[in-house]
Parts: C-alpha cells; structure tokens; sequence
C-alpha cells in the first residue's frame, strides 16, 4: 500500500520526453560553430516550414509522397499475405518460393528505380513499384513463419472437431499469426517509406524525397532538414498511432 501511494504522489519520471530537447540542444551547439548555410538553426527550418505551409507546397509534397507510399505499400500487403500463407499451408509452394524471396530480399530495392523508370516513366506507378518490391518480400517471409510456427496439435484438434479448411484458415491459422502479421506491416511500412523517399529522390517532379534532393542541389539546407524532419515525423507518427496500437490489441496473444 505504501509503495502505491509513493508511486502516486511521486510517479517514475520518463526520460522519453528528454530526447527531443537533448538532440536541439546538440544541434544548436553545432550550428552555433558552422555557417548557417552549412548547418541551420532549428528556427531557421521552423521558418522555411512556414514559408512552405503558407504557399500550400507543403501540404501538397506530403499528400503526393503518402499517395505513392499507400498505394504500393497496399498492394505489398495482399501480395504477402497470399505468399506468405500459402508458402506457410503448402510445402511444395514453399520449397519453389524460398530461392525468389530470397534473391529479392538481398537486392537493395533502390536498386530497382532506375529499371522502373525505363518501363513506367516518370510518375506515380514506377515508385509505387519500388515500394512493392521493398516491403512485399519482408512481410511475406514474416507471415510465412507466423503460419509454420502454429502447432500441429491445433490443427489435428480442429480436424477432429470437424473444421474444413476454410474454418482451419479463419479460426486457427489466421487468429494464431495475427501477432506475425502486425510486425510484418511495421516492418513492410519502414521498408516501404525510405524506399519511397530515395526513390523520389532519383526519378520525382514532387514529394518530400523530391522536397530533399531539389534542397540539396540548390544549396538550401534548410529545405533539406525540413524534408528530413518530416520524413522522421510521418513515420513516427505512423509507428505511435497505427502500428503500437494494433501490436497492443494483439499483445496477449504472443507465445499462445
């Protein structure tokens, strides 16, 4: 009783909020000691923020970049789920697929942009292809291993209990990889958002991978940490509201 009440009256500090004024801190001592065209105070990124929201740019390079990220991270998701769960049911299947994910999985996926260009041209569907190559393959590895690590037992039990195999799919293969199928799309989704961003950094007319390169080349590296700093806010964004919670509904049934 005495431990809860200390807890309440003096709760655990959480150094989770230092990080961020810990690393302005650095970079205002850093900027402090190079030429502002070099390395930018974070208010001078604050001001060119502002400068592109007020034109609508900012809003516009986001929304192209997240169009291009959720249209082939989509199609990546279906892709890997029937590779993944058939490779898992079907030993055959999975035998013949191994070799191809993994030769797709040791070539860089920004090792594909320039090929997608010559095929699609410049445009929405060369780097959503890239976006599929990059995260497709991971996921449909991950829930892969989600469906062979269901027990044997399970299935006989159900089999015996007179399940078909579309009630073996529905109430014992896909609730027993659900905890699989949640880390495959956090680790689809990274794989998918820094291929998206170097692939609008080579063969783009806009997004926030365009935002960086165009940034670079005109020697403004305010834009160019702008670009950076959104990137790093879209995904964490992304892991805090989408990926955490779906991780902790499922949680409990981790090692079930």
């Amino acid at each position: 009783m005495k431990k809860l009440a200390a807890q309440l009256c003096f709760p655990r500090p959480s150094w989770r909020w230092a990080a961020l004024p810990f690393l302005l801190v650095v970079w205002c001592l850093a900027a402090s000691r190079v030429p502002s065209y070099v390395l930018p105070q974070p208010w001078d990124v604050a001001a060119e923020g502002f400068r592109w929201l007020r034109s609508g740019e900012l809003g516009h390079q986001v929304v192209a970049s997240l169009l291009r990220e959720f249209g082939g991270f989509g199609a990546a998701v279906v892709a890997a789920v029937l590779i993944g769960v058939s490779a898992g049911l079907w030993r055959p299947f999975r035998e013949f697929v191994q070799p191809l994910l993994g030769l797709f999985m040791a070539i860089p996926p920004i090792a594909w942009a320039p090929l997608s260009l010559i095929f699609f041209g410049l445009g929405y569907l060369s780097i959503a292809v890239v976006i599929f190559i990059a995260s497709a393959f991971p996921m449909a590895v991950t829930i892969q291993e989600g469906v062979l690590s269901i027990s044997s037992g399970e299935v006989r039990a159900a089999r015996i209990l007179g399940a078909g195999r579309l009630q073996l799919l529905a109430h014992v293969y896909l609730p027993a990889s659900l905890p699989f199928l949640t880390a495959a799309l956090r680790i689809g989704f990274a794989q998918a958002w820094r291929a998206l961003v170097a692939a609008e950094m080579i063969g783009a007319s806009q997004g926030i991978g365009w935002m960086v390169a165009m940034g670079g080349q005109l020697g403004n590296s305010a834009q160019v940490l702008l670009g950076i700093a959104i990137i790093g806010l879209t995904a964490w964004l992304m892991e805090s509201l989408v990926f955490r919670r779906i991780e902790r509904r499922y949680e409990g049934w981790r090692g079930q």
